[in-house]
């Protein structure tokens, strides 16, 4: 009996010791992408002020001269800004944070895979990015000229500093999601979960549920839901157009491969 259970402790500990290795490599890397955020952010801290001033811009430049936000909680003129450069901090560290998360997964992919992954980490960022932007520079100026003039002449417009926040960064992560449809396209395509013919029969559904999502992430009105809706489904085209070429590619190689 001890001659038989002898070889199931080797076993054991052998199975812990890579997951405990792991464990310790992810609690690494967990550990530097917060303190690049936290250095990040102490650096930007300094100027938490001059970032909610450039955040809320779009607005401020639409109200009558002399208009200003208010602040109807204590903490809000130190929380908004706070809380703004603490996701701005984010925003800026996402490269390094993703670079983390490649560099844990990374020893376990294939070379192929490898090769694959990059430009997609790569394009989902700049996607991102892509994304965020399009909401500070097109969206914003279109949607508060809309909230700004369709109010009653005798109302005046003071939006509360903590509540703006919140709102545009609810948009910033909508648009920001929503620009990676290109990258959620081309990988079922990839992964063969579905085909370019399946979801190009689709499109009356896509664009519904477009313009569903544009009323689930966005402020209840047309604008601002059509705003997201138009892109997303522009993104989805993009998608299958990758998709497609990606299909045309594999299909010529293994017409290469079948001549060899």
């Amino acid at each position: 009996m001890s001659m038989s259970g002898a070889p199931q402790e080797p076993r054991k500990d052998q199975g812990q010791a890579p997951l405990i290795e792991h464990l310790i490599e992810l609690r690494s890397r967990l550990m530097k992408a917060v303190v690049v955020i936290l250095v990040v952010f102490l650096g930007l801290y300094a100027f938490a002020n001059d970032i909610y001033s450039f955040v809320a811009e779009p607005l401020m430049a639409l109200l009558p001269e002399g208009s200003q936000m208010i602040a109807t909680e204590v903490a809000s003129p130190f929380l908004a800004p706070f809380k703004l450069t603490l996701v701005v901090a984010v925003f800026i560290a996402i490269p390094f944070v993703l670079h983390q998360a490649w560099a844990f997964v990374a020893p376990g992919l294939y070379d192929n895979e490898k090769a694959l992954a990059i430009p997609i980490l790569v394009s989902s960022i700049a996607l991102f990015y892509a994304g965020a932007a399009f909401a500070y520079y097109v969206v914003f100026p279109l949607l508060f000229e809309f909230f700004t003039q369709t109010g009653p002449e005798n109302v005046a417009v003071m939006t509360d500093i903590n509540q703006y926040l919140n709102f545009v960064l609810k948009l910033f992560f909508a648009f920001g999601v929503a620009f990676e449809i290109p990258i959620a396209t081309f990988l079922l395509i990839l992964s063969g979960a579905t085909t370019v013919e399946s979801l190009s029969k689709k499109r009356p559904y896509i664009i519904l549920g477009c313009f569903v999502v544009g009323m689930l992430l966005t402020p209840p009105d047309i604008i601002s839901q059509s705003l997201l809706a138009i892109p997303m489904y522009l993104l989805y085209e993009v998608g299958l157009l990758f998709g497609r070429l990606v299909r045309r590619k594999a299909k010529a190689d293994d017409a290469e491969e079948q001549e060899a």
